[in-house]
């Protein structure tokens, strides 16, 4: 086998590759004479069958197994001898004479063809314990407790059926269809469904035109569509709506006792406030953890700059881009409703990917030199966890995971991820800051 490297460039390599057919030839008499012992033809005893026989027979395949084998070894010697770590799988490009892949199959030309490699280029990690990160922590306040235990309220308020007309604050269960240009438009319809007047669900005016409807009254009226609807195809439209009012419902008083929290399964309110207490606290870990990860991340990014492997820019811009597409058509948006051009748009979103692809190899590489992994234990609680979203279907998910490795990978990738920056979290230096809750959730604007 002779291995001539022809091409180096940035992270992309290529090699020229020749094995001899001699080689290959005396591959093929090894598998013909081990198939020899154990292939079983009529007319033949067991072991006696000629080679010249098996090669009538099985020759080509055998090559063609031989030239697979022989392709697979070299690739793997390229990558073993010159210490690369692959950014994706090597592409083989076979000579495009014509005729030439055949002579090589018939014994009659030596195996010849390019490789192309796309490598990781090396990556000198920063002093971690030189990272300084602050972590926002919010108290949960009584008035937060107060605020989510009305809301909970609220959502299980009591409505009263009412024969009289429709008010602000009452519930009326529809059924409608609404019409652009004399055809329904997709979503335009409904059947039994609630709405609680002034809560502002549907589009602005269309409540107003339902005050002091009555249970069984139909209603037919005319509204436009806001300009900025985010479904284009309907913004800025004039729309014909016919409404029947199945029922209008009043709503009831709510005491806020220990009768309430009963009929959410709760012993006392007390107990309410407690459990209200502690989902709220992990809200706020959770968010506080998201601001921490996220600086740390950025962190990251400012310590570690290198050119990552084009191939895995271009798949991460990709699929990110396609999530873009799709989005906007399924909004009825373009590029102008969002204030830029697709030109800008596809720079913006590449600088993304390439963020998101240098991040991971650091990530990576971080995870590699201190041992970091995800154990089976953790890996199948992510699984269990998977399973309970799904009620009734636990089995078909579990098979979706053990028959498809991708998706169980793509299952370990944010546990690996979060693993590592736990362990990066220790060696940094944090100091905690008290915040306001409004502060812990606010977007910030990158």
């Amino acid at each position: 086998m002779q291995v001539t490297e022809t091409s180096a460039a940035g992270l992309k390599r290529e090699f020229r590759v020749v094995v001899p057919a001699t080689d290959l030839e005396a591959r093929v008499n090894e598998r013909l004479d081990d198939l020899k012992g154990r292939v079983q033809l009529r007319g033949f005893r067991p072991g006696k069958v000629p080679v010249a026989h098996l090669r009538r027979l099985y020759g080509k395949a055998a090559m063609a197994e031989v030239i697979e084998a022989a392709v697979r070894e070299a690739n793997s010697k390229i990558v073993t001898d010159h210490g690369f770590k692959l950014a994706i799988e090597p592409k083989v490009v076979l000579p495009s004479e014509e005729g030439a892949v055949e002579g090589v199959i018939a014994g009659k030309s030596d195996l010849a063809y390019t490789v192309e490699i796309e490598i990781l280029p090396p990556i000198t990690l920063a002093d971690f314990k030189t990272i300084k990160l602050t972590r926002l922590t919010a108290e949960v306040t009584d008035a937060e407790i107060d605020q989510t235990l009305q809301r909970i309220a609220e959502q299980n308020r009591p409505f009263i059926a009412k024969s009289e007309g429709a008010e602000k604050g009452y519930r009326v269960v529809l059924s409608f269809q609404g019409m652009i240009d004399g055809q329904l438009f997709e979503g335009g319809a409904g059947e039994d469904v609630p709405l609680v007047l002034g809560s502002g669900q549907f589009i602005p005016g269309f409540e107003d035109h339902l005050m002091g409807i009555k249970a069984g009254e139909s209603r037919t009226f005319d509204i436009k569509f806001p300009d900025d609807y985010p479904a284009k195809a309907m913004a800025g439209k004039d729309a014909t709506f016919a409404v029947t009012a199945k029922a209008v419902e009043a709503p009831g008083a709510v005491t806020i006792d220990d009768d309430f929290a009963k009929t959410l399964g709760l012993e006392s309110l007390a107990k309410l406030r407690d459990a209200i207490k502690d989902r709220t606290q992990r809200e706020h870990a959770a968010a506080s953890r998201q601001k921490l990860k996220r600086a740390l991340l950025d962190q990251l990014d400012e310590r570690h700059k290198f050119e990552p492997p084009p191939s895995l820019v271009e798949q991460e811009f990709n699929n990110v881009w396609s999530s873009i597409e799709k989005d906007l058509k399924d909004q009825g948006r373009t590029f102008a409703d969002e204030g830029t051009t697709e030109e800008k748009a596809r720079a913006e979103y590449r600088t993304i990917a390439e963020r998101r692809v240098r991040l991971g190899l650091v990530i990576a590489e971080i995870g590699e030199r201190n041992n970091i992994k995800v154990t089976e234990e953790q890996l199948n609680a992510a699984v269990v966890e998977q399973l309970r979203q799904l009620p009734g279907r636990e089995q078909e998910v579990w098979d979706y995971y053990r028959k498809n490795p991708g998706a169980l990978a793509a299952l370990r990738a944010p546990l690996f991820e979060d693993k590592v920056v736990d362990f990066l979290i220790e060696l940094a230096e944090v100091t905690e800051k008290p915040v306001s809750r409004d502060e812990l959730f606010k977007e910030d604007e990158a």
